[in-house]
């Protein structure tokens, strides 16, 4: 009995990708390391509990992601419906009795955690999805009515969550289903369809469907000197910090706009400002670099994939950090205009948290059944 334990455990770590692994436990040591930094400015009042509650998110965390490898991925395509039923209720929830925070109406307080459902919907509409465009396969490419479902099943959760408003988020959850459909092709008539319905949209949602401070981050976006102490502060400040950082950085804790707290929101969306700022360039890249591997590891999981709807989830987790990672990025560093999307494995946040290593779990429990059969 003993010898048939201990071989099934050398078979279990035997079938872990051990590559998978070791990036994201690197990703996390930088995350830590410049957390603990963005989070012990002279203000010594701000929040220093933060670091050691990302530790705990993330004990729990890799709990999460080494119980969900061990079960078969094709359990979350069983539940895929209630899980998206139950995420639902809970993005309906916070309209009713959600949490305000910087005047935005994102969370649940549930006591010892602020729980925040557009988080967890990412994840569970790559579940639901991956089910349903499964069950699709066409050599010409998906038409409009197979698109009908997949849309509906999108596009509710999407106005819940850009009703919050959480526009970031809400454009994020629309990227991951264009992904996954784009993945196992659509037909060219309905790619120019709907480019031509986006270009006559376009205004439109610009007159009527941007609320005045969503226009105006826009506009500063273009022009950030047009109101640099209001809505062009955020990116001036990033990008004076990314700068200044150069080649190797102002080193550990000596990064002047995060420890003088000229940067905002320096511990979640900047993140990566704070990053730039004391390890330079060289940091900066080690962390993209890192990125793009994990990025380049999932890509390759999911094409071993043992069946349709392993793939499919494994392309869908990795579209989310994907389009997190560059929305990010491309935000601090003046690219994109500014919006609340954190940067995956490294700003800080236990809803983050949960959903990055809940996906990354998904993704090792594709690769860990590849070797089944």
């Amino acid at each position: 009995m003993k010898f048939d334990m201990q071989v099934e455990e050398r078979n279990f770590f035997r079938r872990l990708d051990a590559n998978l692994i070791f990036v994201v436990i690197a990703l996390n040591i930088i995350g830590l390391i410049n957390l603990y930094s963005a989070t012990h400015g002279v203000n010594l009042s701000f929040q220093t509990s933060l670091f050691w509650q990302q530790l705990v998110w993330l004990t729990l965390g890799w709990a999460l992601f080494f119980g969900i490898t061990v079960i078969d991925y094709n359990f979350f395509k069983r539940g895929a419906y209630i899980f998206y039923a139950v995420n639902l209720i809970a993005l309906v929830l916070v309209i009713f009795k959600g949490k305000v925070s910087y005047g935005a109406q994102r969370w649940l307080d549930l006591g010892f955690f602020r729980y925040q459902p557009s988080e967890t919907m990412k994840l569970v509409l790559v579940l639901i999805l991956a089910k349903v465009l499964s069950k699709k396969s066409k050599p010409g490419g998906l038409g409009f009515t197979d698109l009908v479902v997949p849309g509906v099943i999108t596009l509710i959760p999407v106005a819940l969550t850009i009703k919050q408003p959480d526009l970031g988020t809400g454009l994020l959850l629309l990227a991951v289903m264009v992904s996954m459909t784009l993945f196992i092709k659509v037909k060219k008539t309905v790619l120019v369809t709907f480019l031509i319905l986006a270009m006559i949209a376009s205004p439109l949602v610009w007159s009527f469907g941007l609320k005045s401070y969503q226009k105006n981050r826009v506009l500063t976006f273009l022009n950030p000197g047009r109101d640099a102490r209001g809505a062009g502060y955020n990116s001036i400040q990033s990008r004076i910090a990314v700068g200044s950082g150069k080649i190797v950085g102002k080193g550990f804790r000596k990064g002047t706009q995060s420890q003088l707290e000229f940067l905002p929101e320096r511990h979640t969306d900047f993140i990566f400002s704070v990053l730039s700022e004391e390890h330079g360039f060289v940091g900066s890249m080690t962390a993209v670099g890192l990125f793009i591997a994990l990025l380049f590891m999932c890509g390759r999981i999911a094409s071993q994939a043992r069946d349709r709807f392993g793939m499919l989830v494994a392309v869908g987790s990795l579209s989310i950090l994907f389009w997190h990672m560059l929305i990010n990025i491309s935000m601090v560093i003046g690219l994109l205009p500014i919006v609340g999307v954190p940067l995956p494995l490294l700003s800080y946040g236990g809803s983050m948290i949960i959903t990055t290593m809940a996906s990354l779990g998904i993704i090792s429990s594709v690769a860990y059944r590849k070797y089944l059969f």
